[in-house]
């Protein structure tokens, strides 16, 4: 914040020549209402180099800076606080500095390192559901605001594309499907093999219910199911590269594909680079191999490998089977340092996991250090907290999950219905209709979902989401709408540089000025600690500073030309510091409402 850097100097200065004292830092917060003040000094800390009563302290600083700063136009001292009152000459100059610039906020690109964001990296024997749309969320979310902060950013998944799983869905494809196709059946492809993943379990538990009435335990069961058997020799022929099994695995997942990349295209989300496991799962082998000669791992007598972690505090890890097989923790260091090799100016990767893979990813990330790899110590595991309905748990083997197209169509017809009850969209056709209920609807489930910390768990309800009042997307959306509303009838007099001797501020305008400028800190803050909901709660807190001016304060009717036109032009920055907060939420804002 750039009011708190020059303020910092200055009380340093003050420390310095007042009580000959050097200070490291300077600790600030902001000014309580019921105080005169924009921003406070905590007088407290300063104990450690100055010795005194803090009040007193206070005084004396306070003293010093508005005789010696320009800035300082008063000050007062409540016990340890020294309250700061700014001149309305730094705000007027600030937004001057904003007002015409369409990216506030987004830093430039700085530094030759990029980072990679791994996100979504479903299975393909299923569509995605509501669990996968907090994961693509937060990922592309987190990227855009990397890239807000100066990064490069590269955004990646890796799909699950083989193993048993998607043999099953094979399987009851080559029983039951009676060769249909996405075409002809009409039904997405992702869906369609779903559909078949959820006939293998029907028939596979109906097998076991067999085996059990004669008269095997349910465990032997639940082995020796004719049709699990199947699905297992039909992987083992994947593994050999079967013809037949291989064309119909490529047939398969073709099919899934089409069917995520209209998914992604309707949430909103891209993709870079696509990893798959089919390709990196023998990836890892050799850095094993490298890693028994240099002592990062060691071999048990059955010739499995391991690695001890036991004085970092964890335990024994397996990283090759006594066969010679590979675990995931190895197809996950090979295909890291693939990624590397790809792309060789990544300096960081940031992995977008549920929380249940919390232990795995500490495990990869030590044993990538023990490895060598330098760029080890910039890998993030952004790990986050499930998502819950009010009808409970999804289970996708059961057919019982949110499926993401159909949540995505369910929140467009919801904000249709309360659009409708609110009677907020006269004047608009049925195609502009349907696009702005799918905008609202969108913006509402991106927020939801945003503006919770990642590492909570989430109760989703689609009706609480699409709400014109309180924090959701709809009720920032809406304010956005009423700005442009404004620039709108304004007559277009919104691009003149003003000073503070033609506009003395409003108690609320300088609220709204003191929010506008924390922006750029916020969203540098949100990339450091990979939060989308800093952003969304900050724009929040924007939209109901900027409420509260339009309630108090005349925009349009204005005393004088000049107080108008500032006005309008705060207006407008408020206006496109939503836009450019959102957008890095990857939410839309509609210019009606």
């Amino acid at each position: 914040m750039k009011l708190q850097s020059t303020l910092e100097l200055h009380v340093k200065e003050a420390v310095s020549t007042l009580f000959k004292a050097e200070l490291e830092s300077v600790e600030f917060q902001a000014t309580r209402k019921e105080f005169a003040g924009d921003i406070t000094v905590v007088v407290f800390p300063l104990l450690r180099v100055v010795k005194g009563n803090p009040a007193v302290i206070g005084e004396q600083i306070g003293q010093y800076l508005q005789d010696n700063v320009a800035l300082v136009k008063g000050f007062n001292v409540v016990k340890g606080f020294l309250n700061i009152e700014i001149d309305d000459s730094y705000y007027v100059d600030f937004f001057n500095s904003i007002k015409d610039n369409e990216s506030y906020g987004f830093a430039n690109v700085k530094g030759d390192k990029a980072v990679m964001v791994e996100y979504s990296s479903p299975n393909t024997n299923k569509p995605l559901h509501l669990g996968h749309v907090r994961n693509v969320l937060l990922g592309y979310s987190v990227s855009e605001i990397l890239k807000a902060s100066g990064k490069k950013v590269y955004k990646t998944q890796i799909i699950n594309d083989r193993g048993i799983h998607i043999c099953k869905s094979m399987l009851a494809w080559q029983r039951f499907g009676n060769g249909e196709t996405p075409e002809s059946t009409g039904l997405k492809g992702d869906k369609l093999v779903g559909n078949y993943y959820v006939e293998f379990d029907r028939a596979y538990k109906t097998e076991i219910s067999k085996l059990v009435d004669q008269g095997q335990t349910e465990d032997d069961a639940k082995k020796n199911a004719p049709i699990l058997l199947e699905a297992q020799k039909m992987l083992r022929k994947w593994e050999a590269g079967d013809d037949e099994v291989v064309s119909l695995w490529k047939t398969m997942n073709q099919w899934v594909y089409d069917g995520f990349e209209e998914t992604y295209k309707s949430i909103g989300v891209d993709f870079d680079a696509y990893y798959y496991e089919s390709d990196t799962y023998l990836l890892g082998k050799e850095f094993i191999a490298e890693g028994l000669k240099t002592g990062v791992f060691f071999k048990k007598e059955d010739g499995s490998v391991w690695c001890d972690l036991t004085e970092d505090g964890l335990d024994e890890k397996i990283v090759l089977r006594s066969d010679g097989t590979a675990v995931y923790m190895t197809q996950d260091i090979g295909t890291a340092i693939q990624r590397l090799k790809d792309y060789p100016d990544v300096g960081g990767m940031v992995y977008t996991v549920g929380n249940e893979q919390d232990y795995h990813f500490k495990v990869l990330f030590l044993i990538l250090k023990k490895l060598g790899f330098d760029w080890a110590e910039n890998l993030y595991h952004l790990s986050y907290g499930m998502v819950d309905l009010p009808s409970g748990k999804m289970k996708s083997r059961e057919g019982t999950v949110v499926d993401a197209d159909d949540l995505i169509r369910e929140m467009a017809d919801t904000a249709e219905e309360i659009s409708k009850e609110l009677g907020k969209l006269d004047g608009y056709n049925e195609e502009e209709k349907k696009a702005l209920y799918k905008t609202i609807g969108l913006g509402a489930l991106k927020y939801f979902i945003l503006k919770v910390d990642p590492k909570k768990r989430i109760l989703f309800d689609p009706k609480e989401s699409i709400d014109f009042q309180g924090n959701t997307g709809p009720f920032i959306q809406y304010t956005y709408a009423r700005i442009q509303s404004i620039l709108r009838k304004s007559e277009n007099n919104n691009n003149v540089t003003l000073s503070a001797v033609e506009v003395s501020l409003h108690d609320k305008e300088r609220e709204l000025l003191k929010q506008l400028e924390l922006f750029p800190e916020v969203i540098q803050n949100a990339a450091s600690q990979h939060s989308p909901a800093l952003i969304a709660n900050y724009t929040y807190d924007l939209v109901k500073d900027f409420n509260s001016f339009y309630q108090n304060v005349s925009i349009l009717g204005a005393d004088s030309d000049s107080e108008k036109t500032f006005r309008v032009q705060l207006s407008k920055s408020v206006g496109q510091t939503i836009k450019n907060a959102f957008s890095v939420l990857g939410i839309n804002v509609p210019e009606r409402m």
